[in-house]
């Protein structure tokens, strides 16, 4: 459990976090390669080995997020892909009851996310969670992504917070790590980012199985 007492500003990731990781990992997994074959008139296994290749090229980027990036490289309409299965975005179990618990704080409560403006958007008006947060942040409008240097640093000439009294929740790994390099003090990973995938091996962070572990809240 964190320090409730000594926290005055709650960061949430979005993707795995808050909302279920399936969404997105059957989108660009499975339906951009299938998507992307049709169009292009190749085969499923090429357009498979070209997409990751293309993913790894990127990896761990803003360009990673960027569907306005992805949009030209693949050459297809990812927003409108994205909309066509809006019906699986999902929020994970006992979010909503948290963040009405947080409401009622005096606590700073932001959603900060590697996700692209026109994604983030998306799933706000999918989820109807946005009025839980005082603001929400997409690491484009920093053009750094959470795991780069500097992220976190930055943040603080958008979003005014102390790093010794913020709790960051957040499924990756790597943008923990680098929450940590910058000094965010109370850092909480993700056990289960994807409801149809195992579970997360790591010692490095307390991990939260559900949401619900956190109520009442202190």
């Amino acid at each position: 459990m964190p320090p409730w007492s000594a926290i005055d500003t709650i960061m949430f990731d979005m993707d795995g976090t808050l909302l279920d990781l399936h969404f997105d990992n059957y989108f660009w997994q499975i339906l951009v390669p299938k998507i992307y074959s049709d169009t292009h008139q190749v085969s499923l296994n090429e357009a498979e080995d070209f997409i990751v290749k293309k993913y790894e090229e990127v990896h761990g980027t803003l360009d990673w997020y960027c569907l306005d990036y992805w949009q030209e490289e693949l050459a297809l309409d990812i927003t409108a892909l994205k909309n066509s299965i809006k019906h699986k975005i999902q929020i994970r179990p006992n979010v909503e009851q948290v963040l009405q618990a947080l409401q009622s704080s005096d606590k700073n409560i932001l959603l900060i996310t590697n996700a692209h403006p026109s994604s983030l958007e998306l799933k706000m008006k999918h989820t109807g969670i946005s009025n839980y947060f005082h603001r929400m942040i997409s690491s484009h409008t920093l053009r750094l992504a959470k795991e780069n240097h500097g992220f976190w640093e930055a943040l603080k000439d958008m979003e005014h917070y102390n790093p010794e009294t913020t709790v960051l929740f957040d499924d990756s790994l790597p943008v923990l790590r680098q929450a940590a390099r910058e000094k965010i003090k109370y850092l909480f990973g993700i056990s289960k980012p994807d409801s149809k995938k195992p579970v997360v091996q790591t010692n490095e962070f307390p991990l939260i199985e559900d949401f619900g572990q956190l109520l009442p809240l202190a």
